[in-house]
C-alpha cells in the first residue's frame, strides 16, 4: 500500500513536467550565458515552467544572428533589444522613441499597462506576439571630450549609430553629425579605440563592454536619459495559446524591480566623476528638440515610412504630462 501511494504521489509530481510545452528562444545577451541579460531571462523561463511551459534557451553574443536564427525557424521565440524587435511590432518596438520617457517611474507606468489583459491584442501583429518586456536600463551619450556637453557641440563629431536604427540616424543627421555606421558588436570597440567620439549605450555597458576606455581623462556620460531601452520576448503567434501568453507577460512584469535593481547597481557603479550634468535651462531644450523627432518619426520624414507607432506614441505622451502636467508639450496643439 505504501509503495503504491508512493508511486502515485510521483507521478502526480511528474504530471505537469511530462505535459509541458517545450519552446526553444534564441536569447541575445552581448556578454552571452554569463550574461546578466541572459541570467533573467533563465529566470523567467524557470517562472514559466509552472506555468506549462518549458523554454529552450540558447544564448547569442551576435543580435542579428539571433533574430536571423529565428526569421529561419531554428527557434520558436527570440529575445532581442525594442530597437530588433520593430519588424515584428512596431507598437512595442517605439518604447524606445528618442526622449520618450524621461523617467524610470515613466517606464513603470508604461509597463505596467502593456501587462494588462486588456493590451493583449497590442501586443500581436503580422502574425507575431510578444511575450514579456524588461528594461535594460536608460541609454547614455558617452563622449570622449566633457566639453561635448549640449546639442550643438555635437555637430560635426562622429557618432557610433546602429545601422538599422532609423530613428537613431535622423536624430545624428538631424543634430549635424556624422553618422558613423556600427552593431551592437563593434559600437564598444569604435569608440574604445577613438574611431568616433561618442557612443550610445546603457550603463552596464561602462564595465561589460569596457567604455570607460572610451572615456579616458577627458570624457564622460552626460546624465540624461535619451530612451528607455527593454529586451522583449516575442514568439511566432500561437507558439503559446491566449493564456500562456498572457501570463508570460506577466511574468515579465513581475521581474521589474529585479531587473531595475540590477540597473540602479549598474548605475552606482560609475564613479561620480563620469558624469556630466546638463544645465537645467538646456534641459527643455533637449525635450523639445526630442519631441519634433518624435513626430517626425511619427509621421514619415520626405517620403520616407513612419518609424514610431503613433498609438504608442500617444500613449507615452499621456505618460510623461501625468506625471509632468507643467510641461510645454501636454499644452501644445500638435499633441503626440
Amino acid at each position: 500500500m505504501i509503495r503504491k501511494s508512493l508511486a502515485a504521489l510521483t507521478l502526480v509530481a511528474a504530471a505537469p513536467l511530462a505535459s509541458a510545452q517545450t519552446v526553444t528562444m534564441c536569447v541575445f545577451d552581448v556578454i552571452g550565458a554569463n550574461g546578466d541579460m541572459y541570467n533573467l531571462v533563465k529566470d523567467y523561463a524557470l517562472e514559466m515552467r509552472s506555468h506549462g511551459v518549458d523554454f529552450d534557451l540558447k544564448p547569442y553574443t551576435d543580435e542579428g544572428v539571433a533574430v536571423g536564427d529565428f526569421n529561419a525557424g531554428q527557434c520558436d521565440a527570440v529575445t532581442a533589444t525594442d530597437i530588433r524587435i520593430r519588424p515584428f511590432n512596431r507598437f512595442t518596438g517605439s518604447i524606445s522613441a528618442v526622449g520618450a520617457l524621461p523617467t524610470y517611474d515613466d517606464l513603470e507606468t508604461l509597463l505596467a499597462t502593456l501587462s494588462q489583459p486588456k493590451a493583449a491584442a497590442l501586443m500581436k501583429s503580422d502574425g507575431y506576439e510578444v511575450l514579456g518586456i524588461v528594461p535594460v536600463g536608460a541609454g547614455y551619450l558617452f563622449v570622449n571630450d566633457r566639453k561635448i556637453n549640449t546639442a550643438g557641440k555635437l555637430a560635426g563629431k562622429r557618432m557610433a549609430t546602429l545601422d538599422y536604427q532609423r530613428d537613431a540616424i535622423h536624430m545624428v543627421n538631424y543634430i549635424k553629425a556624422t553618422v558613423v555606421p556600427s552593431d551592437i558588436t563593434n559600437f564598444a570597440g569604435k569608440f574604445n579605440n577613438g574611431s568616433v567620439d561618442t557612443a550610445y549605450a546603457p550603463a552596464f555597458a561602462y564595465e561589460a563592454l569596457e567604455l570607460y576606455k572610451g572615456i579616458g581623462d577627458k570624457g564622460g556620460i552626460v546624465e540624461y536619459p535619451l530612451a528607455q531601452l527593454t529586451i522583449q520576448i516575442v514568439a511566432r503567434e500561437g507558439a503559446l495559446d491566449s493564456d500562456a501568453a498572457q501570463k508570460s507577460r506577466e511574468v515579465a512584469w513581475n521581474m521589474y524591480p529585479q531587473a531595475m535593481s540590477l540597473i540602479d547597481s549598474q548605475e552606482q557603479a560609475i564613479p561620480e566623476k563620469q558624469w556630466i550634468r546638463i544645465p537645467d535651462q538646456d534641459v527643455t531644450g533637449y525635450q523639445e528638440m526630442f519631441r519634433e523627432n518624435r513626430l517626425q518619426m511619427r509621421d514619415g520624414v520626405n517620403g520616407a515610412p513612419s518609424v514610431y507607432d503613433p498609438r504608442m506614441m500617444n500613449l507615452l505622451s499621456k505618460i510623461r504630462c501625468a506625471s509632468n502636467p507643467g510641461a510645454s508639450e501636454c499644452t501644445a496643439d500638435n499633441r503626440e
